[in-house]
Order: C-alpha cells, then sequence, then structure tokens
C-alpha cells in the first residue's frame, strides 16, 4: 500500500496547494488563529522564504500578516534567499525587500546566526520553511543557530510546522567531530521529523549549549497530515528540488557532491540523472549548461556526460549506497573518486562511510554499521513525535 502512494508521487511534480494523497493538509502558517494572538501588539521578525505560503493562491506569508495589521519589523533570509532564487551556495546579501520594504538580513554567508543587535528591536520571531527531511538540507541548520540566538537573548519563537515529503529515519548518525553548516545535530541522514518536532528535539536534548536557557518555544502543528503520509509540496523548496522524485532521490544523490560525477545541475532534471564526462558510466547522456533558476555555474558546464537516467526510478524509498557504489566501482579511481574528502564525510556526518567502501563493503554491510545507534536514536525521536 505504502509502495503504491509513492509510485503516485513520483510521477507528480509540484501542485497549486499543499496536498496529501489522503486529503487537503492544513500547514502551521495557515492556522492563524492560533498564533495571531501570540503577535498582537509585538514586534516580529520572520525567518522565511518562497516556500512560506499560504492557501490554495500561494500568498506569502510575509503579506498575510501584513494585511493582518501584524508589526513585521525584521525579516530573516535563509540560504537561496528570501525569494528562493539564489543558487546553492551562493552568497545571499541584506537588502530589502522590494515588495514591502522590510529590512532582510541574511542568515547564509559569513552571518548564520542572528547577532544580538539584528534581535534588538525584535520581540518574537516567526520560523515558517519547508524541509525535506535531509539533515544537509541547510535550512534546518539555520533553525538551529535562530534557535540558539533565541535562548541566548531570551526572544519567543513560534515555529509555524510544514510536512516532511521525504519521511524516513535512514542512515548514520552524525558524530560531533563532523558537525558542520550540512549537519549540525546528532541525527541520521534521514532524520524523519518534522521542523517543529525538531525544534522540540533541539531543546528536549539540551542541544543549545551556549546557554543554560532553552529556546522560549511554540509550535504550531498541522491538521490532517501523519508520519510516512506522501505529501507533494506546493512549490520547490529550493533551485534544485524541482518535483517530487528529485525530493525522493536527494538524499542518495548528494553525497555525489563529493566527487566529480553530476547530479544533472545544469538541467531541468537536477538531483534525477547521474553522470561525468566518460562513457564508462553509462549510455544515458546530458550536458549541464548554465540555467537561471536552477544553476549558473554547474559542473562540467557545456561537456557531454554519460551516465544513467533515475527520472522514472519508483523503487527508492528513504536513503541508498547502490548508485554511489556503482558509480565509484565503474570509475576504477579507488581513494581518488573523492575528489573531496572532507566533504563527503561532512554530509555522511563520520568517515566511516567512506572507509567502508575503500575497504570493499557491500551496502548491507555499510548499513548494518549503523543500525544500533539508530535504534537508539529512533527510542529517542518518539518523545517529539506531533503527528
Amino acid at each position: 500500500m505504502q509502495t503504491r502512494f509513492f509510485l503516485i508521487l513520483s510521477i507528480l511534480a509540484f501542485t497549486a496547494f499543499p496536498v496529501s494523497i489522503f486529503g487537503k493538509v492544513i500547514t502551521g502558517a495557515e492556522r492563524t488563529e492560533q498564533y495571531l494572538p501570540l503577535l498582537k501588539g509585538k514586534r516580529v521578525g520572520m525567518v522565511v522564504n518562497h516556500t512560506s505560503i499560504v492557501g490554495s493562491k500561494q500568498t506569502h506569508l510575509l503579506d498575510t500578516l501584513l494585511k493582518l495589521n501584524i508589526q513585521v519589523v525584521q525579516v530573516f533570509a535563509p540560504e537561496h534567499g528570501f525569494r528562493g532564487n539564489a543558487d546553492a551556495g551562493e552568497e545571499v546579501k541584506d537588502g530589502k525587500d522590494s515588495r514591502t520594504g522590510i529590512p532582510i538580513v541574511s542568515l547564509y554567508g559569513n552571518n548564520k546566526k542572528p547577532t544580538s543587535a539584528q534581535l534588538k528591536n525584535v520581540d518574537v520571531i516567526l520560523f515558517d520553511i519547508q524541509d525535506v527531511g535531509a539533515r544537509f538540507y541547510t535550512y534546518i541548520s539555520t533553525m538551529f543557530y535562530v534557535m540558539e540566538a533565541c535562548a541566548e537573548n531570551q526572544k519567543e519563537l513560534i515555529v509555524l510546522d510544514r510536512p516532511n515529503p521525504c519521511d524516513y529515519v535512514e542512515g548514520p548518525i552524525l558524530k560531533p567531530a563532523y558537525q558542520s553548516f550540512v549537519g549540525m545535530l546528532p541525527i541520521p541522514i534521514l532524520h524523519g521529523c518534522t521542523i517543529g518536532e525538531l525544534a522540540q528535539m533541539i531543546n528536549g536534548e539540551g542541544w543549545i549549549t551556549t546557554t543554560k536557557s532553552p529556546c522560549p518555544l511554540t509550535v504550531i502543528s498541522m491538521k490532517g497530515w501523519k508520519h510516512r503520509q506522501p505529501y507533494i509540496l506546493p512549490v520547490k523548496p529550493s533551485p534544485n528540488l524541482p518535483n517530487a522524485q528529485s525530493i525522493r532521490l536527494y538524499a542518495s544523490l548528494c553525497p555525489f557532491e563529493a566527487t566529480q560525477i553530476s547530479v544533472g545541475r545544469g538541467t531541468t532534471f537536477p538531483f534525477q540523472v547521474l553522470g561525468a564526462p566518460d562513457k564508462k558510466y553509462g549510455s544515458f547522456t546530458f550536458t549541464p549548461e548554465s540555467l537561471p533558476g536552477f544553476d549558473k555555474k554547474p559542473m562540467h558546464k557545456g561537456t557531454l556526460c554519460y551516465g544513467k537516467d533515475l527520472r522514472n526510478v519508483t523503487d527508492v524509498h528513504g536513503f541508498t549506497l547502490r548508485y554511489f557504489l556503482n558509480f565509484y566501482q565503474l570509475s576504477g579511481e579507488g581513494e581518488a573518486f573523492f575528489s573531496r574528502t572532507r566533504w563527503f564525510d561532512l554530509l555522511m556526518g563520520t568517515d566511516s562511510v567512506r572507509k567502508a567502501i575503500l575497504k570493499g563493503d557491500s551496502e548491507q554491510d555499510i548499513r548494518n554499521s549503523w543500525q544500533k545507534e539508530l535504534q537508539t536514536y529512533q527510542s529517542m525521536r518518539k518523545k517529539y513525535l506531533l503527528y
């Protein structure tokens, strides 16, 4: 039954409104009656982007609150910017929203955490960003830093919850030595939480260590969604996740970004193909180009790549190393296949996966190596589930 649901999702792109195949999902952002009383008479800061929309008309949450006479004084923008059009890794600059004139502070680049000065004129922060369920998707790293700043400055944080469209618990647990912006928390690659549940976990597990006080947190939960319930996003969450298939494959293909294998950046089907300029990788071909709205400077730009087309793959549910191991073997390069060794380890949250691959371990052996820690995480996770 569950497999059939995901087969349906695999052929669908994003829809005009948030929906699961079980019916309409009412996101936290749409439950204004729950959080407007917490904002009245207060100076509001917002951590939002293009995914922060409300209703079938996809009205931005900022515009919605301004129409309701909420005093929004600051917008904080994550990776890809407030309007979601910056490339991965591209610096996001401070500025003003052209539509409203409200100041925008970047939380991507040199300043990833709101400073005390930036929070001085803010009473409460509203966080509303769509996550995709993977530890290295940086929106949850931004949330951690925002929570840390709120804890240090005793500012209220309200998280408006949204579904997890890749709702699995799989992969190795991040080790402290590999903490980075693509892995801030000791959670598996696929964490199986909504952002609201993750926020509660951050507080509950004491992961904020810069102050003794937890983040003053309120989570506005959803209606109409439960865990493992398939969900189609209303808009693409970032430039290179354009549809449901790319989100399904994202966690499994992201490790290739530490190699010279393209994941399709510079095409209209990123995170749905794999290839490099060598015929040994397969018969499917594509040529990365500069594509505004996707990637302006892709790897192997203008060069014909050979590899595999995964756009119609339907048997990947969660996280798999099958493609990585296959291309590693096809390369014949051994350790040199990892062109950015440290980056691979940061994405994995450990160096044990890379070392196991170099040893020639099978995927099943590698998966078995993290099962004990995963069971411990699963037990801890249960305390924070809302759905």
